[in-house]
């Protein structure tokens, strides 16, 4: 079994988000040989992206609370009421290290574990195709376009692409493509767990 998973398979590994534990079971599967996990380049590359705008826009939001907190505590009155805006403060810091580091193993279980699929001039040339053919987004075109060329050049007998972005994937003429590729199309990873415990 193939699964293809784009770049929120990754985020909610490392942001810790409501499907994380689902994300977590199905790169265990993996892992232990009982399905392929197929990432395209770019997703994972896309969060690398997502976790340095982020830290940077926590950063100036660490120094704006600083200077403003550097002025409350001449106040007498607010001084002890400082303390917890300061906790606040750290998190944000710490939230930037800690996000980083699981961003990083994760990376690197999935290189280890998975096929990651480069990103070629053919992939370029057809996620141009797809912008226009399903009007999605730059991004989710390099992504679909990677998963229906890998599809394509192997020929899977069994394949499903686990997504967040129903939006955009789920589509009729999106679904009816990947079926003729013997992919399934699951927009949820909880729904993509609960398939893969049924049929492995």
């Amino acid at each position: 079994m193939n699964i293809y998973a784009e770049t929120n398979f990754v985020l909610e590994l490392t942001f810790e988000q409501e499907q994380c534990s689902d994300c977590e079971q199905i790169l265990s599967l993996c892992e232990a040989g009982q399905a392929k996990l197929i990432m395209p380049a770019y997703s994972l590359a896309e969060p690398h992206e997502k976790l340095t705008r982020q830290s940077r826009n926590r950063r100036e939001l660490q120094q704006l609370l600083n200077a403003e907190l550097s002025q409350l505590s001449r106040t007498a009155s607010y001084a002890s009421r400082i303390q917890s805006i300061q906790d606040i403060a750290s998190l944000l810091v710490q939230s930037n290290e800690e996000e980083r580091s699981r961003f990083i193993q994760c990376r690197q279980r999935i290189v280890e574990v998975g096929e990651i699929i480069a990103l070629t001039a053919e992939i370029l040339s057809g996620a141009a195709e797809f912008e226009t053919r399903y009007d999605l987004a730059p991004q989710d075109a390099l992504v679909y376009a990677s998963v229906i060329s890998h599809l394509q050049n192997f020929r899977p007998q069994q394949a499903c692409f686990l997504n967040r972005n129903s939006k955009d994937f789920d589509s009729p003429d999106i679904v009816e493509e990947l079926n003729q590729l013997n992919c399934r199309m699951i927009p949820r990873f909880d729904h993509g767990y609960d398939f893969l415990k049924t049929i492995l």
